[in-house]
């Protein structure tokens, strides 16, 4: 085989990964709901400790827990991860909540967002300059954000809590090194997490209040599977991200809460006043903006290079 048949072939199984991972986490929010028979704490805590479970078993089958020894073994990536297993945990607490109290559309606000504010973070924390499209698609984003407030009375606090916490979550796991695996690393947060989602069962428990059994064995399996749901896309991810260009993948990335929309308004039938749609048009605006300036400041570095 030609060496442009196998990137082609490359490039489609990357697109494939592409469309797995974002299209499993674009439709999470009917997946929580339909085990919404147990508390948001309960799925959270299963969750945690499920991912766990398969991540072991994936470090463990490619004979890679030696990276998990070496990396607790660092502090400064051992200080990192802990900060980012924190800021996971409670990104996954605020979904939950969102997705089981029909505010899926506040969640799909905070991840349309969280690409503006990991470029507000990179300024903030990072020191990086802005270029002028990147500055105006910054302030028609908080244009975006200042309609829906003003239409609804309050700030999106759910949708912003989103954003902060994975955009947040995203800058420590930069810090923590790219030489830590996806699989490692969420498995040492997840192990990092355990002993709190332990607890967490223990106390439902103890107020009679766990409902891994509740159903049957259908309870256990629904339970159960959300460790499956949050390692799939996770990996599916890795592997895009090995076979197809940054810019590709990160245009690929709005399709989640384009799912998302998709559920609340469609599926869930979230209220949507004019405030929200022009917000929300403000908002693609920026987004549109954004990508404008990536897409030009590639070909320009490739030209570059070239």
């Amino acid at each position: 085989m030609s060496d442009t048949h196998t990137e082609a072939a490359r490039r489609r199984g990357g697109l494939l990964f592409a469309f797995g991972c974002y299209g499993i986490w674009g439709v999470l929010p009917l997946y929580f709901q339909r085990i919404a028979f147990a508390s948001d704490l309960e799925i959270v805590a299963n969750r945690t400790l499920w991912t766990l479970l398969i991540c072991a078993g994936i470090l463990l089958f490619t004979g890679a827990l030696g990276h998990v020894l070496e990396t607790l073994r660092n502090p400064r990536r051992f200080g990192f991860l802990a900060l980012a297993a924190a800021l996971i945990a409670t990104n996954w607490l605020i979904y939950v909540y969102a997705a089981n109290h029909r505010e899926v559309l506040q969640a799909s606000l905070g991840y349309f967002t969280n690409p503006l504010l990991t470029v507000v973070l990179g300024v903030v924390v990072l020191r990086e300059r802005l270029r002028p499209l990147q500055w105006l698609a910054m302030g028609v984003g908080l244009v975006a954000v200042t309609v829906i407030a003003i239409g609804d009375g309050e700030l999106p606090w759910i949708a912003l809590s989103l954003a902060g916490s994975f955009g947040l979550y995203g800058l420590v796991k930069n810090y923590a090194g790219r030489h830590t695996g996806a699989v490692t690393s969420l498995g040492i947060e997840t192990l990092l997490l355990a002993p709190l989602a332990i607890g967490a069962l223990a106390w439902l428990d103890s107020r009679g209040q766990t409902h891994f059994t509740s159903e049957g064995l259908d309870s256990m399996l629904w339970l159960a599977s959300t460790g499956v749901v949050t390692a799939a896309p996770l990996t599916f991810f890795a592997a895009a991200a090995r076979r197809l260009p940054l810019s590709v993948l990160g245009m690929m990335q709005y399709l989640a809460p384009t799912l998302q929309f998709i559920v609340a308004v469609a599926i869930n039938h979230e209220p949507m006043p004019p405030s929200h749609w022009l917000g929300f048009a403000i908002i693609w605006l920026a987004l549109a903006l954004l990508t404008t300036d990536a897409l030009r400041h590639n070909r320009r570095r490739l030209a570059r290079s070239a």
